[in-house]
C-alpha cells in the first residue's frame, strides 16, 4: 500500500516541478503581451500529441465533458495564469496559488466525497506558512487585479481538476486529458484572433520555449497530474503541488548564482513537512474513516440455517402434504 502511494506520490510530483519551470520559461523566452496565443499554442500540440498516443476519441457524455472542462482547467486557467504572471511578482502570485491544497480539500469533500483529514488540513497551513516564508521578502507594488488573477486561476483549477477526479472514473487518464487539451485550445484560437491580432512572429529560441511548454509543463504534466488525482486523495496531491513554487525559487536561485536565505531554507523545509503530511495512511489504521462490520454471534451464525437446509425443509413441508 505505501509503496504503491510513494510512486503514484513521486509521479505526480512530476507537474508541479515542470509547473515550477515553466514560470522561468514563460518569463525569459515567451512573447510577454500574447496571452492568449500563448495559453493556444500551449495547450493544442500537447492534446493532439496525447491524441495522438492514445488513439480514442471523445463518446458518450465526454464530448460535453471534454469541453467543460477544457474551458476550465485549460482555457481560462491558462489565460488567468498568463495575466497574473504579468500582473504580479513571481513571488506573490505562487503565494497565492499556494492556497490550493485547502481549495481543493474544500472542493472534493461534497463533490468526491472525500472529507478533508486533520493531516492535510495542517500540512495545508504548514506549506503554506512556508511558502509566505520563502517567497515574501519584501514584496512590493501588489496589484489587486493581479491579486484577483490569481486568486480566480486558483479556484477555476481546483474546481475543474476535481470535477475531472469525479467524471474520469473508469476512462483512460490518457485519453480524458488529451480530450481536455484539445478542446481548450480550439476555444481560445478565435477569441486571440479578434483580441490580440495576427499570431507573433516566434524566434527559435521561443519555438524551443513553447516546445518544452506544450509537451514537458502541459501534456507530460496534466497526465501525471490526473494520474495522481485518480490514485490518491485530493488533499496528498494538493499538497504536492507546493512543489510548484519550491521548484521556482531553486531554480531562480540556481540561474542568478545566490545562495539560499536562512528564511528560505526555513521555508522549503516547512513546504516539505507539510508535503510528507499529506501522504496516504496505511491500511487498517484505526482513523480510517471507516468502521469495519462487526461479525454475527457464534450463536447467531450457528443457529442460521442454510440455504440447502431451508430448501429440504421445504420439500419434506410438501411431501407431508401431499400424504
Amino acid at each position: 500500500m505505501e509503496a504503491n502511494a510513494g510512486r503514484w506520490m513521486a509521479l505526480t510530483a512530476i507537474a508541479p516541478v515542470a509547473w515550477g519551470a515553466n514560470y522561468f520559461v514563460t518569463h525569459e523566452y515567451l512573447p510577454a503581451d500574447r496571452p492568449l496565443y500563448g495559453a493556444a499554442l500551449r495547450a493544442l500540440p500537447a492534446g493532439l500529441v496525447l491524441l495522438a498516443l492514445c488513439r480514442q476519441r471523445p463518446h458518450g457524455a465526454w464530448w460535453w465533458r471534454s469541453a467543460v472542462l477544457g474551458l476550465l482547467n485549460v482555457s481560462v486557467f491558462f489565460v488567468l495564469v498568463y495575466a497574473a504572471s504579468q500582473l504580479l511578482p513571481t513571488s506573490l502570485a505562487s503565494t497565492v496559488m499556494a492556497a490550493s491544497p485547502l481549495t481543493m480539500m474544500l472542493i472534493a469533500w461534497p463533490l468526491v466525497h472525500e472529507r478533508p483529514r486533520t493531516a492535510h488540513l495542517a500540512g495545508a497551513a504548514i506549506g503554506l506558512a512556508g511558502v509566505c516564508l520563502m517567497l515574501l521578502t519584501g514584496v512590493r507594488g501588489v496589484s489587486t487585479p493581479g491579486v484577483l488573477a490569481s486568486a480566480a486561476a486558483m479556484l477555476v483549477a481546483s474546481f475543474g481538476q476535481i470535477l475531472t477526479k469525479r467524471w474520469s472514473a473508469g476512462t483512460d487518464v490518457l485519453a480524458s486529458t488529451a480530450w481536455q487539451l484539445t478542446a481548450g485550445g480550439p476555444l481560445l484560437l478565435p477569441v486571440a484572433a479578434a483580441v490580440e491580432g495576427r499570431p507573433p512572429a516566434l524566434s527559435a529560441p521561443a519555438v524551443l520555449a513553447f516546445g518544452y511548454v506544450a509537451l514537458v509543463a502541459t501534456a507530460l504534466a496534466f497526465v501525471a497530474w490526473f494520474n495522481g488525482l485518480r490514485h490518491l486523495p485530493s488533499g496528498t496531491v494538493g499538497l504536492i503541488g507546493l512543489l510548484n513554487p519550491v521548484t521556482g525559487v531553486l531554480l531562480g536561485t540556481a540561474v542568478a548564482g545566490e545562495v539560499l536565505t536562512v528564511q528560505q531554507l526555513g521555508g522549503l523545509a516547512l513546504v516539505l513537512g507539510g508535503v510528507v503530511l499529506g501522504r496516504p495512511r496505511r491500511a487498517g489504521r484505526r482513523d480510517s474513516g471507516r468502521t469495519p462490520p462487526r461479525p454475527l454471534p457464534e450463536r447467531a451464525t450457528a443457529q442460521a440455517p442454510s440455504a440447502r437446509d431451508r430448501l429440504r425443509g421445504r420439500r419434506r413441508g410438501a411431501r407431508h402434504l401431499g400424504h
